[in-house]
């Protein structure tokens, strides 16, 4: 499974769709509307823009399902969303920028309900620290929980926003910062159905008519501009525990399911597919080209994904790339065409150093706080961590240039990756064999536990379901080359894995981020001490990483900001990657318009260009 590392870039509330019964056409029958995408992993939430549900999956279904300002193509250019809106900057002063976004007319939700820019206001509610502490709605920066469960606190939106305020017709808003910076675009308002919120919050379960739910959008704003906390804090529950749902059918309140994206939710059954379908009433992005169903159908072995695509049950195949599944892929002949592409996905592991922010549970695993003794078993940990024959065994097979990757920050083959890992310290990490390198590890836990040879330090780690064949290849690697340098890692799969990230009872894990946007910051947003899943706290690095997403630099600047960062985590030894992903899509031959991008959602992108 792959977690979207750029969420607070996407500022707004995973929108989604109207409910829409119909039945599901298979991949094969004659009336070609209908696209079966393979993916390997179950849906969680439909809403992705909480942390614990922060996945490519539930991603993917929010991006047809909600569609905004602006979108990424495949050559990796921001694009802007004209039909939906434009948006301008006002005003650039030293001390003041401004930029004004402006719905256009006419745009619909799925419901009918008109678009405004009173949809565009949650985005600061979701974003702003100084917001939600105004509004009673708790501190985003300290170890309470707020209100919101929201990934949008903490970033270079909350720095430099000092006011956002909605025109007199209320179809744009203005946001003011303190000063201009590189990546405004990408912390644009995005667009919630806020009528939908406040119709939970007062206990409804039907779609309103036109009029009850513009008096619905009255009640949002008034209480927006009011901070009236007691119905800011009924909307905040509906948003941060009504979207998770695992299963949509004839029951489920449709309120849940309003976008104005090309495709709505339909169905959802649990663990095994989700059903979307042409929005009737969308007009707010590019028109769709003839595809009136989009299934995500979930098969977690990847060979028999492959198969799936192979007998014509599927349609595009994006899973999990294996020897087994790319053989056969190959197999099928010309009824499949299968492309390697750019993908801007990395496997990695960490390492807990603490608690998350917000967590009430305190971290006393091994490898807890900045002593010398957790940061020395920390780095014993990542030396015996078999990257090279992970490579070897799993990645080759499916890439025979596959290298290990040696930067947070930079993939092979990139400009700056060779100077990168030669100015870093990676070398730390690579030097010798791996033979040397868990002896060294061994060395350094038996300092601190003399019979770990005998008796191995444990550690528990997680890493993905049972279904997911690659990772358990990687866990059982990892599992056997820890027991030499000293650990006893217990590596039992997790089912719904992604729900525990945060959990304090796993001392390390290893999966996949999926970049989203292109930022200034890079990779590194992860690690401050507001983002960090495993408790990373690091006063320098939240200040560098600060600097790069509030600060206009130079380019020598900028790589000499991620070679410091890079230094201080290879120094306190809390995160390696370890391979990019191999980019392999299949997909049915007779599907046109397919585009596989690098940024999440990948080949998801242009979906509105596909037809048969």
């Amino acid at each position: 499974m792959r977690i979207n590392r750029s969420a607070k870039f996407a500022l707004a509330v995973a929108a989604t769709a109207a409910l829409v019964v119909g039945a599901l056409s298979p991949a094969q029958a004659a009336t070609r509307s209908t696209v079966v995408i393979v993916d390997s992993n179950t849906f969680t939430s439909l809403n992705p823009s909480q942390p614990d549900h922060n996945l490519v999956l539930n991603g993917n279904v929010a991006y047809l399902s909600s569609i905004g300002f602006n979108y990424y193509n495949s050559s990796v250019d921001l694009v802007r969303n004209t039909t939906f809106g434009s948006y301008k900057i006002t005003s650039r002063t030293a001390n003041q920028f401004k930029v004004k976004y402006t719905v256009a007319k006419g745009k619909k939700w799925s419901d009918g309900t008109p678009i405004t820019g009173v949809d565009l206001l949650l985005s600061n509610v979701l974003s702003s620290n100084e917001y939600s502490k105004a509004a009673g709605l708790g501190d985003p920066a300290s170890d309470t929980l707020q209100a919101f469960d929201s990934l949008g606190y903490n970033g270079a939106y909350n720095e430099l926003i000092r006011d956002v305020s909605i025109a007199p017709d209320r179809m744009s808003v203005v946001l003011t910062y303190s000063k201009f910076f590189p990546d405004w675009e990408l912390y644009g308002p995005g667009v919630s159905p806020v009528h939908t919120l406040v119709a939970m919050a007062l206990g409804e379960k039907k779609l309103g008519t036109y009029a009850h739910n513009v008096a619905l959008k009255n009640k949002f704003l008034s209480a927006y501009q009011s901070k009236d906390t007691a119905m800011l804090k009924k909307i905040a529950k509906v948003w941060s525990e009504a979207y998770d749902v695992t299963s949509v059918d004839s029951k489920t309140n449709p309120l849940l399911l309003v976008g104005n994206g090309p495709y709505l939710v339909s169905s959802i059954v649990k663990d095994q597919t989700v059903t979307m379908k042409l929005n009737p009433n969308y007009n707010s992005g590019p028109a769709t080209s003839g595809i009136e169903t989009v299934v995500f159908k979930t098969i977690p072995d990847p060979t028999a994904a492959a198969q799936a695509l192979a007998n014509k049950e599927v349609d595009v195949y994006e899973a999990i790339a294996t020897a087994d599944s790319v053989a056969a892929l190959n197999k099928i002949g010309s009824a499949v065409n299968v492309d390697g592409y750019a993908v801007s996905t990395y496997e990695h592991v960490e390492v807990r150093t603490g608690a998350a922010q917000g967590d009430t549970e305190e971290y006393k695993g091994v490898f807890a706080g900045k002593s010398q003794k957790a940061r020395d078993l920390r780095t014993a940990f990542l030396l015996a961590y078999p990257r090279q024959e992970i490579i070897d065994k799993i990645v080759k097979p499916v890439n025979s240039k596959a290298v290990v990757m040696n930067s947070l920050q930079y993939f092979p083959g990139e400009t700056n990756y060779k100077k990168m890992i030669g100015d870093s310290g990676a070398a730390k990490f690579t030097a010798g064999t791996q033979d040397s390198r868990t002896a060294a590890a061994l060395a350094l836990v038996k300092k601190y536990y003399p019979d770990a040879a005998k008796e191995g330090v444990k550690i528990k780690m997680l890493w993905g379901q049972p279904s997911n064949t690659r990772r358990a290849a990687e866990a059982a690697l990892v599992k056997a080359e820890l027991a030499k340098g000293g650990f006893d890692a217990d590596m039992t799969p997790t089912s719904g894995w992604s729900a525990f990230i945060t959990d304090v009872k796993y001392d390390a894990q290893f999966y996949a981020w999926s970049k989203t946007a292109v930022t200034q910051s890079g990779n590194f947003g992860s690690y401050k001490s507001t983002e960090s899943q495993t408790g990373y706290d690091n006063p320098k690095v939240d200040e560098i990483v600060s600097s790069l997403e509030t600060d206009v630099l130079t380019a020598g600047q900028i790589y000499d900001k991620y070679v410091e960062l890079e230094q201080i985590l290879i120094e306190d030894a809390v995160s390696l990657p370890i391979f990019q992903w191999p980019g392999v899509i299949a997909y049915n031959s007779a599907l046109k318009g397919m585009d596989p991008a690098p940024l999440s959602p990948t080949f998801l992108w242009n979906v509105w260009d596909w037809h048969f």
